[in-house]
């Protein structure tokens, strides 16, 4: 739980999680920029991902550089975080699958590479044992070179809803609930 540790327990909100854990009851598994985010430096939401980095284009003179700075660091394949932690978990993981982030996209949101059905795999598990039974799994993807419908492939639990946005309806939000152990007789 050393990752724990770097996050300011000072700036959180006020709910049971954060008072006996330390850490707000919302969790960004992969946050990256925070780009869907409304307010970046929330205190509802802990922010995790795997790096923290800045980017600067040359390309784009006058924009604001791209800044990945997580409350904590964290792989969402393995995250450390206690079992059922979080009301609500946002799990938008990279969707470009290539070895190396090579252009300004994939530095921004990061790449899938490797064994990635299996890093999802384990990243949807991860995000359901986190989540309280009833939780809620916000899923966001993008079909730029995965379909979505193979996406859903990689976790046993079955979506409630989603919807597509973008200028080519390619991104997909999806919601997921916990199942209630108690209730479906675990």
């Amino acid at each position: 739980m050393e990752q724990l540790q770097a996050f300011d327990r000072g700036t959180c909100g006020t709910s049971d999680l954060t008072d006996v854990l330390g850490f707000p009851p919302v969790l960004d598994a992969c946050c990256g920029p925070k780009m869907m985010w409304f307010d970046r430096q929330g205190a509802r939401c802990l922010f995790a991902d795997i790096r923290a980095e800045t980017h600067i284009t040359d390309k784009r003179p006058g924009r604001s550089p791209v800044e990945i700075a997580p409350d904590v660091i964290s792989d969402f394949s393995d995250m450390g975080f206690p079992d059922e932690s979080f009301w609500l978990v946002v799990f938008d993981p990279p969707h470009i699958i290539r070895n190396a982030p090579l252009g300004w996209i994939t530095k921004k949101y990061g790449v899938l590479s490797g064994e990635w059905r299996e890093m999802l795999r384990l990243g949807f598990s991860e995000c359901f044992r986190v989540l309280k039974p009833n939780g809620t799994l916000i899923f966001k993807w993008s079909d730029s070179n995965v379909p979505v419908s193979e996406i859903l492939k990689l976790t046993p639990e079955k979506p409630l809803f989603g919807h597509r946005s973008g200028k080519q309806s390619a991104t997909h939000w999806i919601a997921f609930m916990k199942p209630n152990a108690e209730i479906r007789g675990d």
